[in-house]
């Protein structure tokens, strides 16, 4: 017993002093996107000048000057939106990972992304100014679809939620495949904003991405615990009398509000939600408190440098870099996780 105990201790100690040693690491690397991001571009200016320029006591004559413009105007709002919205798809994958039981699931699997795709494109019929809440109304309306089939069919099961997402992503995407053959001149701009896209990112779109993370990291942390009981599957959760459908409708309704932000403001960007909490459920273990912290900082920082990175390349759309990094880099995990089950 005392030798159990002992064992205990250890291991919880080794896994703090990991945790606290990954949490320093990932503040660094995002300390240094930030850097990179609001520092260098097409015009390059000093971190010094731009800890200046950042200043809340900088001078109205000094906001005026062409540099103050870049940086706070244009760098640090589509910072900000990167991080906003990284962590904020990070932190859903996480959630959906947990109350579906499933290690493949993030924001995309339940078919939200395809129905605020549906609504944003249909928005570009009825004008530009409809984009945004079409997208979101189109989120939202997938959401109550897949509910309503998993509901109907396996009386809201984490399986039947799944395979509900998946046929109502079919279906949604099918759906933009139409409206993308009759858009004529639209189309360019409709795939260009479907590949997601930092670009222009305003004040009030990083706001939004801001409280998109907000809304499903508050009730995600709060019941915490919870999640973690619900993540054992096998019923576990209702033997420790924990009402798993009530959490799961909660979780994931908040999810999909988030996402719903996000893809409306900025289109697709996949894998974050997938790649990054999977890598840290590795790393730190399952307690969902802790990943949730590190999660929304590691995808923060994860989507500004491919931001970065996307703009080094000609202003890419930054979910081609996301999808194209993110996809072999995910192949990797999971072949390596084979060799290790062997």
């Amino acid at each position: 017993m005392n030798d159990n105990s002992s064992s205990l201790a250890k291991y919880r100690r080794k896994l703090r002093s990991k945790r606290i040693r990954l949490g320093v690491c990932l503040c660094v690397l995002l300390a240094v996107a930030a850097v990179w991001r609001i520092a260098q571009g097409e015009w390059n200016i000093p971190p010094a000048r731009v800890a200046e320029l950042l200043s809340p006591s900088l001078s109205a004559a000094d906001k005026a000057t062409p540099e103050a413009i870049v940086v706070r105007s244009v760098r640090l709002p589509r910072f900000l939106a990167a991080v906003g919205t990284g962590g904020l798809l990070a932190v859903s994958g996480a959630v959906l990972q947990g109350v579906l039981v499933n290690p493949l699931a993030e924001p995309y699997t339940l078919g939200i992304a395809a129905g605020a795709a549906f609504g944003g494109t249909l928005g570009f019929f009825l004008g530009t100014f409809s984009i945004m809440p079409m997208a979101f109304l189109g989120a939202m309306a997938s959401l109550w679809l897949v509910n309503m089939i998993a509901w109907k069919g396996g009386g809201g099961s984490s399986v039947y939620i799944v395979l509900a997402g998946i046929v109502t992503n079919a279906m949604l995407s099918a759906g933009v495949t139409f409206l993308k053959s009759i858009a004529d001149d639209k189309l360019g701009a409709i795939v260009l904003w479907l590949m997601g896209s930092l670009t222009g990112a305003a004040p009030l779109s990083a706001a939004m991405a801001w409280l998109g993370a907000a809304a499903v990291f508050g009730p995600a942390f709060v019941y915490g615990r919870q999640l973690d009981a619900v993540s054992l599957g096998d019923g576990r959760a209702e033997a420790l009398g924990i009402d798993e459908k009530k959490l799961r409708l909660l979780l994931l309704c908040s999810s999909s509000v988030a996402t719903a932000l996000a893809v409306s403001s900025f289109g697709i960007i996949g894998f974050v939600g997938l790649v990054t909490p999977h890598i840290l459920r590795l790393l730190i273990g399952p307690s969902h408190r802790q990943l949730l912290v590190f999660s929304f900082i590691a995808g923060g920082a994860l989507l500004a440098i491919a931001d970065g990175a996307a703009q080094l390349l000609g202003e890419l759309p930054v979910g081609v870099v996301t999808a194209l990094v993110g996809g072999p880099f995910f192949c990797r995990i999971l072949f390596l996780g084979r060799r290790t089950a062997r």
